[in-house]
């Protein structure tokens, strides 16, 4: 299949012109319409610093149905413990940028570069970006966020640096997400513990059939906060 060059019109290809990698198309821009019709049509950005702008549609899809979530005993009990102070949408920045700086602390290639950061803050502050952050002892110390549209949440990136801090943020959003009948967690590619957790992979065109039907109901945009 080839690679679509996008340009200054505000459009994409159909996912299922996708590579086999999943790569759809390279080019455009980070502004909040392309990214919402990104979003919209089952198509995400991922790219590195020195690599031009690239848009995928991965095939199978990796998806967390918000009833199918499993946390560990473990990860349950840190939970009953109430070790970590949970809030939503209260750092975004903070969250965003600790996704960045935690995977070049450990010497991992990371997506999530200045325009990444400013793009994806411009959509928190229109509403349709959220981070669930978990606080222990007053310090950031881990954290989850993503995109909302309809009844479906684009899971971005997560980070901790306290052990457990983003599996608790994760478990608060879930719950978050049940409360407010939210169809499925995009998870876009397929990663361990995700799937630990009870995430799966389903075919592209299942994912885009659910996506179709969650976005039929109104987004829930603003600031989102714990009960």
């Amino acid at each position: 299949m080839p690679v679509y060059l996008l340009n200054e019109p505000i459009i994409f290809p159909p996912p299922r012109f996708a590579r086999e990698d999943g790569l759809l198309a390279v080019g455009g821009d980070l502004s909040q319409e392309r990214l919402l019709l990104a979003y919209r049509r089952g198509i995400f950005p991922w790219f590195m610093d020195a690599e031009p702008i690239l848009w995928w549609s991965p095939d199978p899809r990796l998806v967390l149905y918000p009833a199918e979530f499993r946390p560990s005993r473990s990860l349950q009990k840190t939970i009953r413990q109430h070790l970590f102070r949970i809030t939503m949408d209260q750092a975004f920045r903070q969250v965003i940028t600790g996704c960045a700086l935690t995977r070049r602390d450990n010497d991992e290639p990371t997506w999530i570069g200045a325009d990444m950061i400013s793009a994806y803050c411009r959509l928190h502050e229109s509403g349709f970006a959220h981070s669930v952050e978990a606080w222990y002892q007053d310090k950031l110390a881990g954290g989850v966020y993503g995109v909302s549209l309809g009844r479906c949440f684009f899971g971005e990136s997560m980070f901790t640096r306290v052990r457990d801090a983003s599996k608790v943020a994760l478990a608060a959003l879930v719950g978050h997400l049940r409360e407010n009948s939210f169809h499925l967690i995009d998870c876009q590619v397929r990663t361990a513990h995700l799937i630990r957790m009870g995430a799966r992979e389903i075919p592209r065109a299942h994912f885009l059939k659910q996506l179709a039907n969650a976005l039929k109901i109104p987004s829930i945009t603003g600031q989102w906060s714990i009960k």
